[in-house]
């Protein structure tokens, strides 16, 4: 059954992937391994999350640990903010937090052949607003020398879990007294976008 703040699609996923691309990439031996990296979001014609393309320092200790058991987890934050009965207007009001975070369970396959890609397509994505945006060719000879410590990767999506956890009980009143007083452009419109959501 979908609750209140798991009420989200593929574009929702999608969209805050896109937006927010540095996930926490966690993996397990006995021991818990994490190392934050820029990870892209692939889709199918229809949209859908289909893989995850990215790369890894090939010193990092999560590296081993992911070519001896290729499961691992995903988590990347959206916006956030701590909400306080004054924002709500409301002194009996409890705080809360407002946020957006996508989970994904994936099966990671490292390549060499992935990682010109990889390396290619994060510069892209995240230099695509730019008004002169900057290129890998830029480096020169240099790239050779910093390309040789990663390597590419993609990720076979086993599931993906999300919460959006926007808003509660807010009457309209209180809930535009909670966007009135946000200084995050991003989470207003997350919230507005969700608020309709049943």
């Amino acid at each position: 059954m979908t609750g209140k703040f798991d009420n989200w699609n593929d574009r929702d996923i999608g969209d805050v992937i896109d937006a927010y691309p540095m996930a926490a990439i966690a993996a397990h031996d006995g021991d818990f391994h994490m190392t934050d990296m820029p990870v892209l979001l692939e889709r199918n014609a229809d949209g859908r999350p289909t893989a995850l393309l990215g790369h890894l320092p090939r010193h990092a200790p999560i590296y081993p640990v992911l070519n001896k058991d290729s499961r691992c987890l995903l988590s990347f934050h959206g916006p956030s903010a701590y909400i306080s009965p004054a924002m709500a207007g409301k002194s009996d009001w409890a705080p809360t937090w407002n946020f957006v975070v996508v989970r994904i369970a994936a099966e990671i396959a490292f390549s060499d052949e992935l990682t010109d890609e990889a390396l290619v397509r994060t510069v892209a994505h995240m230099e695509q607003n730019e008004q002169t945006p900057w290129t890998i060719d830029s480096l020169g000879p240099r790239y050779a020398k910093l390309r040789s410590g990663v390597i590419g990767f993609r990720a076979r999506i086993l599931s993906i879990s999300a919460r959006f956890k926007l808003g509660q009980d807010e009457s309209d009143e209180t809930f535009s007294h909670i966007l009135g007083a946000l200084k995050d452009d991003a989470l207003v419109r997350w919230m507005k976008r969700m608020r309709d959501r049943a």
